[in-house]
């Protein structure tokens, strides 16, 4: 494949992702949103992603033996298909909306965007030569740091379709632009990306290298640290404050965006650091420091003034950390096994956002969001202790 022609696969799976990315974030703002202007908990709003983060953990353990049958094209379109069904599911009559039936239909949408993620991720490793690290490093990051801008973009959408459309009228909208992408980038993208010469046995699903086991666990705990204090105690605890919808979208959008742009910017800044476990592991336990910062500066100054900005702050060492690891996934793996290995690390995500999802509605219950952001100080320890696994850049060589 010539490089003129990498680049513009690279363009248009980049593209369907930012599409896609965009319906993923106004989906869960819209279902925090409207099922807290119902009155449900915060343990029952986080109840409803159960089934989003679990089938997320089954995509991503079948999904990579999956793309490197069927190719990463198929399997990434698949995943929008998806995506519009459940997007379609939801927008039903209001009275059909109970919990279980919208845990079914964010089931379907957690299998679409963990496909669309693992099978977007893993195409680039394809698209470029062995030894292009720098490249590697370069596209892995711009495609994650774009992804997360937009899927901020997607927060204050859906916070701002909900005012202005409706539930119904977002879902029905979003769907149907979601629709004309998966057909544009079904015709554009070759169907031979990602397919291996062997046919992998569904055996060999489960990673047997030491050094993704060892980035998977920490990605566990990292992923979940974040999302303790993020996905349902945040949108509550600024609910509580008095903060209006649109604005909770547009505050959440902004930081997610500014975390997307601090990714994608992540090879200048990361430019004279090793690329390794040492940094990875360095990074994790400075993380550390800021939720427990927060929590103990809550009890003695103004606590939104605290969140906002203590927000602010892990946004910039998150994005980091977590475009490091998504840059060592991607170059510690072969290139034939590169969708398995992806796919079985971002099992290991999808587990730690399920667990801080569950954790971010039952802590925030009992504790407070001093609580959850002492768990997230915790999760981050042990990322910090598992990165001791993580080989270093003598080792890897």
């Amino acid at each position: 494949m010539t490089q003129a022609k990498s680049f513009r696969n690279y363009l248009v799976i980049t593209a369907g992702y930012w599409a896609f990315t965009i319906t993923d974030g106004a989906i869960r703002m819209l279902v925090v949103l409207y099922f807290h202007q119902l009155g449900y908990t915060p343990l029952a709003i986080a109840s409803l992603f159960l089934f989003y983060e679990f089938f997320g953990i089954i995509t991503n353990l079948v999904g990579g033996w999956l793309g490197a049958r069927i190719g990463l094209n198929a399997t990434m379109h698949i995943g929008m298909g998806l995506q519009v069904l459940a997007l379609g599911m939801l927008a039903v009559d209001p009275s059909w909306l109970s919990i279980p039936y919208v845990m079914a239909a964010q089931a379907l949408s957690g299998i679409a965007k963990d496909l669309n993620k693992m099978n977007a991720k893993a195409s680039v490793k394809l698209m470029l030569p062995k030894d292009a690290h720098n490249t590697l490093f370069k596209w892995v990051t711009v495609l994650t740091g774009s992804k997360n801008t937009l899927k901020g973009g997607g927060f204050f959408i859906g916070a701002l379709l909900l005012s202005v459309a409706g539930f119904r009228g977002a879902l029905i909208i979003m769907a149907s632009l979601l629709l004309v992408v998966l057909v544009i980038t079904w015709i554009l993208l070759p169907s031979e990306i990602g397919k291996t010469a062997a046919r992998p046995k569904f055996s060999t699903i489960l990673s047997k290298s030491p050094a993704v086991n060892w980035l998977s666990g920490a990605r566990f705990f990292l992923f979940g640290a974040r999302d303790i204090w993020f996905v349902v105690a945040l949108p509550v605890f600024l609910s509580t404050l008095g903060w209006s919808s649109t604005s909770i979208g547009g505050f959440i959008a902004l930081w997610i965006i500014g975390y997307g742009l601090v990714q994608a910017s992540s090879p200048k800044l990361l430019k004279h650091s090793r690329r390794d476990g040492t940094a990875a592991r360095q990074l994790a336990f400075i993380l550390s420091a800021v939720p427990a910062a927060m929590a103990v500066s809550m009890h003695y100054f103004d606590a939104q003034l605290v969140v906002i900005s203590g927000l602010a702050v892990f946004g910039i060492l998150f994005a980091l950390n977590s475009a490091l690891h998504s840059y060592l996934i991607v170059a510690w793996s072969e290139r034939d096994h590169v969708s398995m290995n992806v796919g079985f690390y971002y099992m290991a995500n999808a587990g730690g956002r399920l667990t801080g999802t569950l954790l971010s509605g039952w802590v925030y219950q009992v504790s407070g969001m001093t609580g959850c952001l002492w768990w997230s100080c915790a999760f981050l320890l042990v990322t910090g202790l598992i990165s001791f696994g993580l080989p270093s850049q003598q080792q890897t060589a």
